[in-house]
C-alpha cells in the first residue's frame, strides 16, 4: 500500500545556514526526507503522523533571525533514490580527488572517493566540502591524529585517512549522520576511522593534530574553546560552513583562545580558514 506524504517547500533567506538548523529540527518533528536546493529545502513527512501543531514547534519558524515560507503540498509516495540522485553533483578538487555517488562514471584521479548520502541529510554543501578538500590536500596529513567533527557523510574523514592520517575520528551529533558516516567509511575501505555519535562534550580528555569543523557559525562559536583545548600544540584547525562577513567574529573567537590566523579560501560566498596553535 502507498503511504501519501505531506510535501513543504521552505524559501529561506539567507539558506545557510538557517537550512541546516531547519532540517535538523525538522528531523525531530518527524520529517523524514530533505532535498536541498538553492532557494531552501524540500521536507517530506507521512500524512498520517502531521499534526497541525507541529509547525509551532519548530523554533526556528518562530525566531525572526531568518526569513522563511513555506508551502505544502500532498503527494503519493516518492522514490526518495531518484530525489536525491536528481540534486547530487559530483564535485573534482585539484584534479586529484574526486567526491561522487555510487551510481556516477568512475573518473581518472588519484582518490575516488564514493558517497552514498542518506536521504535525510541530502549531500551537504558541496561549496565547503571542496574547500576543506582543498585545505587536506594544501597541507601535510602524513601520520598525524585527526578529528572531523560534525562529519555528515564522513567524506572529509575519508579524504584525511587518504591522506596519510594515522588515526582519524568522527564525530555527529546526528544518528542519520552517525550511520551515514558508518556506511561510507565502510563502503571506501577505510581502517584508521572511528565514527562516534555526539557533540562536543565527547572532546573531553581528546587531543588531535588537526581539527576539521565544517558545521556553521553559532556552533563554531560556541564550541571554538572546546577545539582549542583539544589541539596538540602545534595543531591545525579548519573551519567553514560561514560566509565571509562572518569571518571578523570567528576570527576574533579563535584569537580570544590564542589561535593564530593563517590561511583563508572562499568559493560561491562561502569560506574555510585555517587556525594554528602556538
Amino acid at each position: 500500500m502507498n503511504m501519501n506524504y505531506l510535501e513543504f517547500k521552505f524559501v529561506i533567506e539567507p539558506a545557510q545556514p538557517a537550512s541546516e538548523i531547519l532540517i535538523a529540527e525538522l528531523g525531530m518533528a518527524g520529517f523524514e526526507s530533505f532535498v536541498e536546493n538553492e532557494d531552501g529545502i524540500t521536507a517530506y513527512i507521512p500524512a498520517e503522523e502531521y499534526e497541525a501543531e507541529t509547525m509551532s514547534g519548530i523554533h526556528i519558524l518562530q525566531s525572526g533571525e531568518f526569513d522563511i515560507s513555506f508551502t505544502q503540498s500532498e503527494i503519493e509516495q516518492v522514490n526518495w533514490n531518484v530525489e536525491w540522485e536528481k540534486n547530487f553533483h559530483p564535485i573534482v578538487v585539484n584534479e586529484e580527488c574526486a567526491v561522487r555517488a555510487p551510481f556516477h562514471p568512475k573518473p581518472d584521479v588519484t582518490y575516488d572517493i564514493v558517497i552514498e548520502p542518506k536521504m535525510s541529510f541530502g549531500t551537504g554543501h558541496h561549496a565547503t566540502t571542496h574547500m576543506m578538500i582543498e585545505f587536506l590536500f594544501k597541507y601535510d596529513l602524513e601520520g598525524k591524529t585527526v578529528l572531523d567533527m560534525g562529519c555528515g557523510t564522513g567524506v572529509l574523514a575519508i579524504v584525511a585517512e587518504k591522506r596519510g592520517a594515522k588515526a582519524v575520528e568522527a564525530i555527529d551529533i546526528d544518528n542519520w549522520c552517525y550511520q551515514n558516516t558508518l556506511e561510507n567509511v565502510e563502503r571506501n575501505d577505510c581502517e584508521k576511522i572511528s565514527v562516534f555519535e555526539g557533540a562536543a562534550e565527547l572532546l573531553d580528555g581528546r587531543n588531535y593534530d588537526v581539527i576539521i569543523a565544517n558545521i556553521n557559525r553559532n556552533i563554531l562559536l560556541e564550541d571554538m574553546r572546546t577545539y582549542e583545548k583539544s589541539l596538540n600544540a602545534g595543531g591545525e584547525l579548519y573551519l567553514s560552513g560561514f560566509y565571509a562577513k562572518d569571518i571578523p567574529v570567528i576570527k576574533e573567537e579563535c584569537e580570544k583562545y590564542g589561535l593564530q590566523y593563517n590561511d583563508f579560501t572562499e568559493r560561491d560566498e562561502w569560506v574555510a580558514l585555517r587556525f594554528l596553535k602556538a
